[in-house]
Formats: structure tokens, C-alpha cells, sequence
């Protein structure tokens, strides 16, 4: 710590109180030089003086510095002038110096009408110490407020390269100081399972990617001598969880999906019948850049098909990607034009072409001058992990947790360093966790049988998603009970979020994981067929469990009835709730496909009430939903509407869900 006193005369004057906070620069106003490399972009630029600490309280080398262009200079100082979103009379200035220590020759500041008073003359030699955080504290507060602060380095005085990762002033006389974000509540003790030698060899195993239902992992092996092709580059393996819960001996997966090229995995949807691999695949087994996905099928999986990014031009050598739960969001780590350095995250969009949109960088809370990757989006949707030394941690790269705050993607809390038990001072990376959210899988090089081994542990409370629901099922015809494909949809009624998937009875159940403290509608559709919706209820559910939902198709004939239990009302009115449109879309649907379709619409309610206004609303509702049909392009005359209020009840009115039975509309084919 430097207490140092102002070399100017101080009036007494009577100052604001303003909270002991500190203040990080947010704006560059000048300087000297900055260090500029043809294969670099924003690296080592003056803004990464700008904010918190990249790199204190670990000291070292970081291209997330501000470094000048010259090196050993005794002629000419370098400097650096920064500004404040906060103008202010101050009484400490900090300086994170994390490499080079000891190059500061003065500090000065500038008041609100830009006149310069010196702050600092160093006159001291270096004290061999690679980066610390020098501490100048004044003996009281400046008579004037600080506009910014000047920084100047005599280069010469500390050999090779000179960094200044962050400056900062406060009116406090306490040392600034920096620490690790770490994420709250972590316990002291966290147990870190090396997964053994069914997993594991002296060779690498990354990337580890848990199935929807945890029963499956798979993962990429580097250079193992079972791999596949001359060079044995790295093919996908998987593991069977065993009835013990411990995983089964490791086997490759066969051609196509391991070739001769560098075969990884991404993700794996959550129906658990499509994975996401890297690079894309070519007929004579060459490889490019890319992604690409494989289907399963009745007989295994189906050669990767490319998947198209609108103008996705990835600069580095390596890119990694994880899919979203609802099959529409995917995450990218990849080095593009507007980068912040190096690899930045991106998210992209699924279009209505199936093609994905120009990949969009999820910005400056999450990205850094240094490489950010191996990003996995949770099953909740929200919960992104992800690894880094762009941020304050322990050694090499580290995993770091952040949450969306918003539907934009682009707005992310602070990242939370997952603590010393799970991060070392060696490279750790590719955090993934199933989707009961009970274990997380990683690959670190502490403790492995050679280089980077595959760990589990028992995920934390403090870093753990939110809890998500899994429903699957099945899809069949309600006159025969037999298997439909078909494709089946999941809608929330509070928002956009929108999840779809293809039911093939030939594979299995379709499967979705659908994050709790919402309400949902589900609905299967196939043309030919009437689709009925179902209500998913998860507001007040807390826990992880299972749900199976088989859903029936009602062939097209006349007289066919089904109640649309997705269409809503405003509490005792007529107007429709955006949450309805999506089964009234597919019946506007299905009366185009059949032009000679007549329908008649029927609405009932509880016996609550007066018995007059129970009629008179059920009529008011269906004549609202032949309204919304009308507007979308079908003809009046081909809709019949009756209100019955309460006349016609399916349920007793004993309880309010018997009730909510009796509050329906019922849509009856007429003619075909």
C-alpha cells in the first residue's frame, strides 16, 4: 500500500458524502501507444484497461491488458488517460498492474475544467515482483473533482513487457482491492470423481456430453490407439450408465460418425435422437468446418447432415456449440469479425427455412480479449457455462457460470467463478450437466491418469440450473390407439417459448425437458388428423421428476368432437388470451387443407353464477373463436356457434378442477 500526499495546497471545503465505492475506468480519453499484432484484434488494446480487473488478484501475462507498443524505452514515456462515468473528488487511485510491476513513473488527474495536478512521483526502484495492485492513498480528499487519470510508464525501468490491467478511484482510504467472482454459497468441500478407467486413459478424453436422461456419456478421445484412421486423430465415444451407477467400459462410435478426420460431439437434443457434431461431413470422408447433425433411426444413426449459418465465418481453428433444450438456440464459440479477441460466445437463431441465423455475440459481460469457449447451454435455458481466463481465477483456464437476464441472449449476469474445489491451476473446460441436474461432468488435468481425464461431481445448489420437467410419450390415432408420427409441439402460455419435435414411433418416445414455475400447452399434429391440446401445469412443481403424456390424433370425419382445451379466457369474459392462438391456428389450419369442412363450435361453463349471464357468455366466447377464424381466412358460413352455459356439464361442480372441466369449448366436424 502507497499512502502518498498531494503535491498542490488543499482549502477546506465542504464536500458531498457519497458512498465508499469504487469506480473502475469506463472510458479511454488518450494514449501513447497501444500493442497492435496483425493476428490479434482488440488483444492488448488500450480499452482493456477499461473495467474490473481481467486478471488481479492472479498476476501474469493477459492479453485482457492494456500494453504499450514499446518495450525498454528510456527515451519516450508511454501513458494512458482514462475517464470516469462518476466525476468526483477522490481520495484513493488504484492501479492494477498485472505484469512488468514497477514501469509506473507518475500519475496525474484532471479536474472538471481539465487542468492537470500531479498525484504521484515514483521514486523508488522495482521490487521484482511480477504484478501487483498499487494502493495511492491520499491524506484526504482532493479539493477538486477527477474528470480522469493520467498514468505514465518509463518502460525502461522494468525489462520486457509492461501491463496495466485496470484503474480505479474511490474516496475511501481503505486499499482497493480485487478479488475472484465467485459464485455464492459454494461449499468448502466439493468431492471430484475421476470417472476411472472405463473412461479414462493416459491419452485425452474431453469434451464430455451427458444424454437428456444421464445414462449416457459421450465423449471425444484424442490420439488413443483404437481410434479410428492412421493418424488416430480424435473419434466419439460413449458409456452406458450401469444398474451399479457406475459407467460402463467406453466404445467408439462406428462409421459414419468416426471417420479418419478429428470426429468431436457438441450436444445431444433433448429427445436423445439427435446429436450435434463438429465439423461438417462429406460423402468421400473429407471434413471442413462446421456443424452437422446425425438422426437416429430405426437402424442406428444417419450420416451427419450439414447445418447451414447464415454468413458463419469461423477465423480460428476450433469452434464448440451447444443446442438449447427447445432444438432453437444454439451457442457458439467461434472467432468472427466483431470478436472481443480471440474466441468470443455467439447465439443463432433457427429460421423457418431450418437454416440458422448470422450468429449474434452475446457481449462484453460474458466475452473478453481471451479465448472464451466450450459453452454449454443447461436445460433450463438460462444457465450457461463456460470456460475462460478472460476473468479473475486460479491458473489456466477456468469455468465460470453466468444466467440470461433477458429473451435477447445478449444480457448476461456477471460470470461466477465455479471456486478453487472445481477450477486448478491447470486448464479446466467443458462443464456439462444432464438434465436432472444432479451431477456435472468436466475435463481437467489434476489427478488424470495422463493428460486431461473426464470428473463428475455433485453439482451445488449455488451453481445449479433451474429445475426442469421431463415429459415424454407417445403419438396415436384415438380410433385404433396405433403409433402416429407426428410432430409434436410445446408452447408456454406466459411467453414465446416455443419447443418442437418429430415423434417416429419407429425410435421411441418423443421427449422434452421444460423448465418449472411455468404453465405449457402440448399438442401433436399430422395432416389428416385433428389435433387435441393438452394442459402441462409446472408452477408449483420444485423438483426434478418425469411426466408421461401420450397424445391422440383425431382422423378427419364428420362428426368428430374434441374440446380445444387450449383456448383461454380473461376470468369471466369473452375475450381470448394470446395463448389460444395456437390451437386456432391449426384449426385454421386444417379447414384449408379441407375447403369443404363445416364446423360447429360449442361453448359451456361451471354452474357458477347467475345462470342468464353463464349462457350468455358461453355464446359470447364461441362467437369470439369463429371471429378469430373469420379474420384468419375462413369463410362465416362454414362456422356454426351454439352456447350452451351451464346445461351441459361433463363434470360435478364439486371443486374448482371439476369446474375448470365444465369451462370448455367443444369443436364438432359437421360436414366433410
Amino acid at each position: 500500500m502507497n499512502r502518498v500526499c498531494l503535491l498542490i495546497l488543499f482549502a477546506f471545503i465542504n464536500l458531498p458524502i457519497f458512498a465508499q465505492k469504487t469506480f473502475w475506468a469506463s472510458k479511454v480519453v488518450a494514449f501513447s501507444s497501444e500493442y497492435v499484432d496483425k493476428e490479434t484484434t482488440k488483444e492488448n488494446r488500450a480499452i482493456q484497461a477499461l473495467g474490473k480487473p481481467s486478471k488481479l488478484p492472479q498476476v501474469g501475462y493477459s492479453v485482457c491488458a492494456w500494453q504499450p507498443m514499446t518495450q525498454n524505452n528510456s527515451i519516450n514515456e508511454e501513458f494512458i488517460i482514462v475517464s470516469f462515468d462518476t466525476i468526483m473528488s477522490v481520495r484513493q487511485i488504484a492501479i492494477a498492474e498485472n505484469f512488468g510491476q514497477g514501469a509506473i513513473s507518475h500519475v496525474d488527474v484532471f479536474d472538471e475544467n481539465n487542468n492537470i495536478h500531479p498525484i504521484w512521483i515514483n521514486n523508488t526502484p522495482p521490487t521484482n515482483e511480477l504484478g501487483k495492485m498499487l494502493n495511492l492513498i491520499l491524506n484526504q480528499l482532493t479539493t477538486f473533482k477527477v474528470r480522469s487519470v493520467r498514468v505514465s510508464l518509463n518502460t525502461s525501468k522494468v525489462k520486457g513487457w509492461n501491463q496495466i490491467d485496470a484503474i480505479a478511484i474511490s474516496q475511501s482510504d481503505q486499499p482497493i482491492k480485487t478479488s475472484i467472482n465467485l459464485a455464492n454459497n459454494m461449499p468448502s468441500q466439493i468431492v471430484k470423481e475421476n470417472l476411472g478407467k472405463n473412461i479414462n486413459s493416459e491419452f485425452r478424453e474431453l469434451a464430455p456430453v451427458i444424454a437428456p436422461d444421464g445414462k449416457t456419456l459421450y465423449y471425444t478421445r484424442w490420439k488413443h490407439p483404437a481410434n479410428v484412421g492412421f493418424a488416430k486423430k480424435q473419434d466419439i465415444w460413449f458409456s452406458e450408465l450401469q444398474a451399479d451407477k457406475t459407467w460402463g467400459p467406453a466404445k467408439p462410435f462406428s462409421e459414419p460418425i468416426n471417420n479418419s478426420e478429428h470426429n468431436a460431439i457438441c450436444a445431444i437434443y433433448p429427445d436423445g435422437k439427435t446429436l450435434l457434431l463438429n465439423n461438417v461431413y462429406s460423402s468421400n470422408g473429407e471434413m471442413s468446418k462446421g456443424i452437422s447433425i446425425s438422426r437416429k433411426t430405426a437402424s442406428g444413426w444417419g450420416f451427419p447432415e450439414q447445418v447451414a449459418i447464415v454468413d458463419f465465418k469461423n477465423k480460428s481453428e476450433y469452434a464448440e456449440y451447444s443446442i438449447a433444450p427447445n432444438g432453437r438456440i444454439l451457442l457458439i464459440s467461434a472467432q468472427l469479425d466483431e470478436t472481443e479477441g480471440g474466441k468470443d460466445l455467439y447465439v443463432s437463431f433457427l429460421q423457418e427455412n431450418n437454416s440458422w441465423s448470422k450468429p449474434v455475440n452475446l457481449g462484453k459481460s460474458v466475452n473478453t480479449a481471451e479465448d472464451e469457449g466450450m459453452p454449454f447451454i443447461a436445460a433450463d435455458s438460462k444457465t450457461l457455462y463456460f470456460s475462460t481466463k478472460g476473468f479473475p481465477g486460479y491458473g489456466n483456464n477456468d469455468l465460470f457460470v453466468t444466467r440470461r437476464l433477458d429473451e435477447s441472449w445478449t444480457k448476461w449476469s456477471e460470470p461466477q467463478n465455479l471456486g478453487p474445489m472445481i477450477n486448478t491451476p491447470e486448464w479446466d473446460g467443458y462443464f456439462t450437466i444432464s438434465a436432472v441436474g444432479d451431477y456435472g461432468y468436466f475435463s481437467s488435468q489434476e489427478k488424470s491418469f495422463g493428460e486431461e481425464d473426464i470428473f463428475k461431481l455433485k453439482i451445488p445448489e449455488a451453481i445449479k440450473p433451474e429445475v426442469v420437467v421431463q415429459v415424454s410419450g407417445g403419438v396415436y390415432n384415438s380410433s385404433d390407439k396405433k403409433p402416429v408420427g407426428a410432430k409434436v409441439k410445446v408452447q408456454s402460455t406466459s411467453d414465446a417459448d416455443t419447443v418442437c419435435v418429430t415423434f417416429d414411433p419407429t425410435t421411441g418416445d418423443y421427449k422434452f425437458m421444460l423448465p418449472v414455475k411455468k404453465k405449457y400447452t402440448i399438442s401433436a399434429s399430422q395432416k389428416g388428423y385433428l389435433s387435441s391440446s393438452e394442459i402441462l401445469d409446472f408452477e408449483n412443481e420444485k423438483d426434478f421428476h418425469e411426466v408421461k403424456k401420450n397424445l391422440f390424433l383425431y382422423p378427419i370425419a364428420a362428426g368428430q368432437k374434441i374440446t380445444l382445451n387450449s383456448v383461454f379466457f380473461e376470468q369471466s369474459k369473452y375475450e381470448l388470451l394470446p395463448a389460444s392462438f395456437q390451437e386456432l391456428n391449426h384449426i385454421v389450419a386444417t379447414m384449408r387443407e379441407n375447403p369443404n369442412m363445416e364446423i360447429m363450435l360449442e361453448g359451456h361453463t361451471d354452474n357458477q353464477g347467475d345462470w342468464n349471464e353463464n349462457l350468455k357468455l358461453s355464446k359470447q366466447r364461441v362467437s369470439e373463436v369463429k371471429n378469430y377464424l373469420v379474420k384468419n381466412g375462413i369463410e362465416e358460413k362454414r362456422i356454426q356457434v351454439q352456447g350452451y352455459g351451464s346445461t351441459r356439464p361433463v363434470a360435478s361442480n364439486n371443486s374448482e378442477e371439476k369446474r375448470r372441466l365444465n369451462r370448455r369449448v367443444e369443436f364438432t366436424i359437421v360436414k366433410i
